[in-house]
C-alpha cells in the first residue's frame, strides 16, 4: 500500500511537471508570437516612414529642378513654396526612424536648411522680385544633393528588403549596430553621405541659413574661463558678501545653452526657506541668471523709479546703453525688458530681463542669456530707403504715434534693421516693422496694455 502510495505521489510530480512545462511552453509560445506580431507592426511603421520618406525627398528634387529653370516670380514662388512644403514632410519622416546616427543628423540638417531657404527665395518672388545668379546656381546645387540623397536612400530601402540590413539590428545599438551595418552597404549607402554634406555645409554663405547662424557664437560671452573658486568670488561680489549667511556649489551645468557655476545663497535675515540662486559663466564670469523670491510689502516704488533702479543696477554690473522696452507686473514685482541701444536705434535681440521688489526696489532677479548671445557692436547695415517712403507701405488708417530704427530678430537667428513704426487703429495698438534695405513689412505685432505691464503677440 505504501509502495502503490508513493507511485501514485510521484506520478502526481511529473504530471505536475508536465503541466508545467506544456504551459510554459504554451506561453512562451503566446509571448513570442506576440513579440513577433508587435515586431511586425513597429517594422511596417518604419517602412512606412522610410517610403514616405523617399517619396518627399523626390518631390523635392522635382521641385527644385522646376524652381531652377522657372521664368516668372508667380511661378517660382508657388513652386518653392512646394520645396518648403515638402521639405518639412520629409523631415516629420525622417524622425520617425530609429536612427540617430552623425549621416541622418546631417540628413535632417540639410532637409531644413532646404525648407528654410526655398521660403526665403519664395518671398523674394511673392514681393515680385527676380531670382539672381546665385541664388539659381545655390537651387542648381541643392537639387544636385537631393538628387544624391535620393539614391542614397532608395539603395538603402533595396538593402532593407534584401534582408542586408534590418530595423531590428538598428534598434539594438544605434551606434553601434548602425556604423557596422553601414559598413557592410553599397558605394550609395550612407556611408557616402558624410562627404557629401561636408562639401554641402558652406554652400549658402551667407543669410538665415548659414552654418555661423545654426552653430552661432556667443557674442556677448567675452573673457577667459574660470573654475569654481574664482565663480564663488564673483557671486559672493554680486550678491554682496556682507548679505550672505551661507553660499552652497551646487555644480557645473553643461547641457544648457551657457555652461554656468550654479550657487544657492542662505541670506541673512532673510526667508530660509526660499534661497537666493545664482549661475556664473564658465566662460567670462558672467552672470547669467540670478532669482530671489521673498514675499512682497507694500507697494511703495513707480514703475517711473523702478526703471531707474534697474538702470542705475545694470550701469553698476558695467552694462550700460540699455533701453527699457516691455515690462510685467506680477505680486509686487515689476519685470522690465532691456535692450540695447546703439546710435539710437533699439537692438532687440541684446536683452536683459530685472525684477525689481515694488516695495523697497531690491533687485530680485536678472537674466541675460539673450545678451550673452547676440552683445556686439555692430557694424549697422546701409539705410537705403527714407522713413517716409517705408510709411507707404502702412496701412493707411494706422494713426502713428512714434517712429524710429530698430534692429529685430528673425526666426532664422539673424537679424534685420528696420523702421518701428508704433501706431494705433481704433483702439488697438500696433507695431509694424519695415525693412530699412527694401520696404518690405517684415513684422506686425499687437500691443496689449495691461494694469500689470505692456505686451505684444
Amino acid at each position: 500500500m505504501n509502495k502503490y502510495l508513493k507511485s501514485m505521489k510521484k506520478n502526481y510530480v511529473y504530471g505536475i511537471i508536465i503541466l508545467l512545462i506544456i504551459i510554459s511552453l504554451i506561453l512562451g509560445y503566446f509571448l513570442y508570437k506576440k513579440d513577433r506580431e508587435y515586431k511586425t507592426v513597429i517594422n511596417n511603421k518604419y517602412n512606412l516612414a522610410l517610403y514616405e520618406l523617399i517619396d518627399y525627398v523626390q518631390d523635392v528634387e522635382n521641385y527644385l529642378a522646376k524652381a531652377a529653370i522657372t521664368s516668372t516670380p508667380e511661378h517660382g514662388a508657388e513652386t518653392l513654396s512646394k520645396v518648403w512644403r515638402e521639405a518639412n514632410l520629409a523631415q516629420v519622416s525622417l524622425s520617425q526612424l530609429p536612427v540617430s546616427s552623425t549621416e541622418l543628423a546631417d540628413t535632417a540638417k540639410f532637409l531644413n536648411q532646404v525648407s528654410e531657404y526655398s521660403y526665403s527665395l519664395a518671398r523674394k518672388n511673392i514681393y515680385d522680385e527676380p531670382l539672381s545668379q546665385e541664388d539659381l546656381d545655390n537651387i542648381k546645387k541643392l537639387h544636385d544633393y537631393s538628387k544624391e540623397l535620393k539614391n542614397t536612400l532608395d539603395q538603402l530601402s533595396v538593402d532593407m528588403s534584401e534582408g542586408r540590413i534590418s530595423w531590428d539590428e538598428l534598434t539594438k545599438d544605434t551606434e553601434i549596430a548602425f556604423s557596422k551595418q553601414v559598413n557592410n552597404l553599397s558605394q550609395a549607402t550612407f556611408k557616402n553621405l558624410d562627404e557629401n554634406f561636408g562639401e554641402y555645409a558652406g554652400l549658402i554663405y551667407d543669410g538665415a541659413f548659414s552654418e555661423h547662424m545654426e552653430s552661432q557664437e556667443k557674442k556677448g560671452l567675452v573673457g577667459e574661463e574660470i573654475d569654481e573658486q574664482k565663480a564663488r568670488q564673483i557671486a559672493r561680489d554680486f550678491i554682496g558678501d556682507n548679505r550672505i549667511e551661507e553660499l552652497k556649489y551646487n555644480g557645473l551645468v553643461e547641457n544648457g545653452d551657457i555652461k554656468v557655476f550654479d550657487f544657492s545663497a542662505i541670506l541673512k535675515n532673510g526667508e530660509n526657506n526660499n534661497p537666493l540662486t545664482i549661475s556664473i559663466a564658465k566662460k567670462g564670469g558672467h552672470i547669467v541668471n540670478m532669482n530671489y523670491n521673498r514675499q512682497i510689502g507694500e507697494e511703495r516704488i513707480s514703475y517711473e523709479d523702478a526703471n531707474k533702479i534697474g538702470k542705475k543696477f545694470l550701469k553698476s554690473r558695467g552694462i550700460e546703453n540699455m533701453k527699457e522696452t516691455y515690462y510685467l507686473k506680477e505680486q509686487g514685482i515689476l519685470t522690465v525688458n532691456y535692450a540695447f541701444e546703439q546710435d539710437q536705434i533699439t537692438v532687440y535681440p541684446d536683452l536683459i530681463k530685472v525684477k525689481i521688489a515694488l516695495d523697497n526696489g531690491e533687485i530680485l532677479g536678472m537674466e541675460t542669456s539673450g545678451y550673452l548671445n547676440n552683445h556686439e557692436v555692430r557694424k549697422l547695415p546701409e539705410v537705403k530707403i527714407s522713413k517716409e517712403e517705408a510709411k507707404k507701405s502702412l496701412n493707411k488708417h494706422l494713426d502713428l504715434t512714434s517712429e524710429g530704427l530698430a534692429i529685430i530678430p528673425t526666426e532664422w537667428k539673424s537679424e534685420i534693421l528696420c523702421y518701428e513704426f508704433k501706431g494705433k487703429i481704433d483702439d488697438t495698438d500696433f507695431l509694424v516693422y519695415v525693412n530699412s534695405e527694401n520696404g518690405r513689412e517684415e513684422n506686425v505685432l499687437i500691443i496689449i496694455d495691461t494694469p500689470n505691464g505692456t505686451l505684444t503677440q
